[in-house]
């Protein structure tokens, strides 16, 4: 709607000054109408969330191993109440290689001969401890800076020329591997040596 007002905002619109901008903003009447209903809209839904976010935090303080879970970097109460969620009974897998295997994450493995080459990860498993770790693995990455999956991923990405996409999935396979020990052992994240 600001393009087609011409209107341009170098910061964000979502910050306090950004919303101040919009507000002081004069346009059409029906530019501003619409305006005024697309901003009480994204407050509403601000309070629903803040809401939804208090109710997931209080249901994560319930859950015992969420303490353990959330030391980790890149997990916060939902992605730890989801990841608790998904694996279930820790118990059940004898191996981290089970629950790798169990969330999709394993490599495809095309053998003929002598020859063996990993190929994508399989996909077949939970979606959702497919998808999770991977989110937590970026935040890890990118935001936490975390110096063990950190220097994982951007070895993948620098020394071994491998994609975003690529490295990032390695890394929440290899995240997924550490949260698992965790969980198992009943003890909170300390980094281990990196390796590739």
């Amino acid at each position: 709607m600001l393009d087609q007002n011409g209107v341009t905002y170098d910061g964000s619109l979502w910050s306090d000054q950004g919303r101040e901008f919009l507000r002081e903003l004069t346009l059409d009447d029906a530019s501003e109408l619409l305006l005024e209903q697309w901003l009480e809209a994204i407050d509403e839904f601000t309070v629903k969330i803040k809401r939804m976010q208090r109710r997931i935090e209080e249901v994560a303080a319930e859950v015992e191993e969420l303490d353990t879970l959330m030391s980790a970097p890149g997990i916060a109460a939902f992605s730890g109440l989801m990841i608790h969620g998904e694996i279930g009974e820790v118990e059940r897998f004898d191996r981290a290689a089970e629950v790798v295997s169990y969330a999709g994450l394993d490599p495809v493995i095309s053998e003929s001969g002598d020859s063996r080459r990993e190929g994508q990860i399989s996909k077949e498993g939970n979606g959702y401890l497919r998808w999770i770790p991977v989110q937590c693995a970026n935040t890890a990455v990118h935001n936490a800076k975390d110096p063990y999956l950190s220097q994982f991923y951007w070895r993948l990405r620098n020394k071994r020329n491998k994609p975003h996409k690529v490295a990032i999935v390695a890394t929440a396979r290899k995240l997924l591997v550490v949260l698992f020990n965790m969980l198992r052992k009943n003890e909170p994240y300390v980094p281990p040596e990196v390796s590739a």
